[in-house]
């Protein structure tokens, strides 16, 4: 926490403690009045625009939280920022091709983000990256440009290859990326069925291990690509069915979220050495598609660690093709097409998620007396002169009498030999003796190991109106890491420490691991909330357009989240471009298999049993069916009391 005091507290305290500046990439910041607010260009002119103004024109629209919101700028900027770096690193250092970026679908296969890639990116014939048969068909049918390309990769059937094929028929560089040799021969069958030439490319097996999260799954562990003997076959078996010249790509994918540009250099000197192996074995070649694994700096810390990364987008785009040139030239191979699959680089920045806090359970104790109740045990007089005389000389006897006389009249309650009040007040005084060490160990020179975890033991639990497994699985699944602060009240000093829990009834539902420019925490710096006033205190978790929709389930049947796509103006003023409403309960059960319609009829006869057997009257019945109608259509998210009856 930066050393200001509380009284001088500024929202600059604020941005400098969420660390909004660094992880914020210059689209993110926060303004004088306290609010988050994202920045995007105009002809090169700056434009802000403040979050909470958006979610109150979300709410006047019935858009309630939580809800995912979309920037469209940000977006459009991401894609004109990796393709322009490109450009600009070929033609300073004197590239012989062009680059062509392609979005893997998978990262985000969201229809609106799909077509603002596709519509948007045009201009850079910026194309996709499709890994089954339905993201092929998301493909062709969002793409307009022919010279835009489609990059096949996983395994593919007979139906796959066949619909590449005839979209190559059509004017599309439709590649198919090889597998496996199966893969290879169902290639050469299906286009001399169809009399279609295919482009083809080959994934190649880097030995090169790479940090970060997905390490273990690089070198020569990796999962994908076709070992070099494999390639040297794929190589024959085209020659020999008259088809070496459709081998046109070499395909190498070192990992995602790479966060060491020198694991990025290596992996591309690797696959320049094998592009101009195939090249003399005889294929023309002509594309170099070095797959993803273009890092976001989730932490803003610009380090080798799994959730940042020590480079920026222009040092990538230079050591890639620095790295080409400087391999092929002596070789006198001509430079090929530059080809990366940046997903998480291009999406994650436009994306955020935004809830409201319902609650809090603090670790505050209640009223103390002054003096031991007549009759109460002795153990809370005891406990009572411990609080009395904490300090910082003898605070470490005073944490260790506290848990003593605490657990000592817990056990005479579990034997009945103490009341439900004495275990309250000797709960109660022993947490007020553990928040006044805690509030000591700042001005300790060393901390015992014992008492590191104690702020953490005395955070608050704020819960959240959000499913961590439906909109934030990666923080469940893998650990990840995202920028999560309050959007407002940021003038404010934030006084709380706490972990957020989520809607679903699962020990797993909960945020306690996160990311400031001091180091990961285990607690987040909040405001406590203000009851009674009716505003609510709405948090968000950025950085989050990479995967986390995608991956979403639906755990305690929460469905998908409300979703705002928004286009800010030259002015300052905002579009709601698109809305979505997120899944209602009825939606989320149709999911799971059951009939919505056939639940009414199920639940009718129940109720008119009732009305038969004088337990409720007809117009109770009435009432009752009219409430099951609603929540079927209702959001499967806390809603606030009438929020539902529109």
């Amino acid at each position: 926490m930066p050393a200001v005091e509380p009284e001088n507290w500024q929202a600059s305290d604020s941005a400098a403690l969420y660390g909004v500046d660094a992880w914020g990439a210059g689209y993110y910041s926060v303004n004088e009045r306290g609010e988050v607010q994202v920045h995007v260009e105009h002809e090169g002119a700056p434009v802000a625009v403040s979050l909470l103004d958006i979610v109150q024109g979300m709410r006047a629209r019935h858009l309630d939280m939580p809800a995912v919101l979309r920037v469209r700028n940000v977006l459009d900027h991401r894609i004109a920022v990796l393709n322009e770096s490109f450009a600009r690193a070929i033609r300073e250092g004197g590239y012989g091709n062009v680059y062509r970026g392609v979005f893997p679908i998978k990262v985000n296969q969201q229809c609106h983000v799909i077509e603002e890639i596709a519509n948007y990116g045009r201009r850079y014939h910026h194309g996709f990256e499709a890994g089954s048969k339905a993201e092929l068909i998301i493909a062709l049918s969002q793409l307009r440009d022919t010279e835009s390309l489609v990059v096949c990769n996983g395994y593919k059937d007979a139906e796959f290859i066949d619909l590449g094929l005839y979209a190559r028929r059509m004017g599309y560089p439709v590649f198919f990326v090889l597998e496996s040799l199966h893969e290879l021969r169902m290639v050469i069958e299906r286009s001399r069925r169809l009399q279609i030439a295919p482009l083809i490319g080959v994934r190649m097996r880097s030995a090169v291990k790479v940090d970060g999260h997905w390490s273990q799954d690089s070198g020569d562990r990796s999962i994908f690509g076709l070992s070099t003997t494999a390639l040297l076959q794929v190589a024959a078996e085209l020659r020999e069915a008259g088809m070496l010249d459709c081998l046109q790509m070499l395909h190498c994918h070192l990992g995602s979220q790479v966060p060491n540009i020198r694991n990025v250099r290596s992996g591309v000197l690797e696959a320049c050495q094998f592009y101009a192996g195939l090249v003399a074995e005889g294929a023309p070649m002509g594309y170099l598609d070095l797959g993803g694994g273009l890092a976001v700096d989730y932490e803003g810390a610009s380090a080798n660690t799994t959730h940042s990364m020590n480079y920026q987008l222009d040092e990538y785009c230079v050591n890639i093709v620095e790295t080409v040139r400087e391999t092929l030239d002596p070789l006198a191979i001509a430079h090929p097409v530059l080809v990366s699959e940046s997903g998480r680089a291009t999406v994650a920045y436009s994306s955020m998620l935004l809830f409201n806090v319902l609650d809090v359970r603090d670790c505050l104790p209640g009223p103390l007396p002054s003096a031991p109740p007549e009759g109460g045990s002795e153990l809370i007089a005891h406990l009572l002169e411990v609080l009395q005389r904490v300090c910082a000389k003898n605070y470490q006897e005073c944490y260790n009498d506290a848990l003593f006389y605490r657990d000592e009249l817990r056990e005479l309650f579990h034997r009945g030999q103490a009341s439900l009040r004495d275990r309250a007040l000797a709960e109660d005084l022993c947490l007020a003796v553990l928040q006044r060490i805690n509030a000591l160990l700042p001005q300790l020179e060393r901390v015992p190991p014992e008492l590191e975890s104690l702020p953490e033991q005395l955070s608050d639990i704020y819960y959240a109106n959000f499913s961590l497994f439906q909109s934030l699985p990666d923080i469940w699944a893998i650990d990840q890491l995202f920028p999560i602060m309050p959007i407002h009240r940021l003038a404010e000093y934030p006084s709380r420490e706490a972990i957020l829990a989520d809607l679903t009834c699962d020990c797993d539902g909960r945020i306690d691991r996160f990311t400031l420019p001091s180091g990961e925490r285990s607690t987040l710096p909040l405001h406590p909330l203000r009851e009674g006033e009716g505003e609510d205190y709405y948090i968000g978790v950025f950085l989050v357009g990479a995967y986390q929709e995608t991956l979403g389930d639906l755990h305690n049947l929460f469905g998908d989240t409300n979703v705002v796509n928004v286009a800010v103006n030259p002015d300052g003023s905002f579009d709601f471009a698109r809305e979505f409403h997120g899944d209602s309960i009825a939606d989320v059960l149709s999911y799971v298999e059951y009939e919505p319609k056939h639940m009414q009829e199920q639940f009718r006869r129940v109720a008119e049993e009732a009305v038969r057997s004088g337990r409720i009257s007809v117009e109770e019945r009435q009432r009752i069916l009219q409430a099951f109608r609603d929540s079927l259509q209702g959001y499967t998210y806390f809603e606030k009391e009438g929020s539902w009856q529109r």
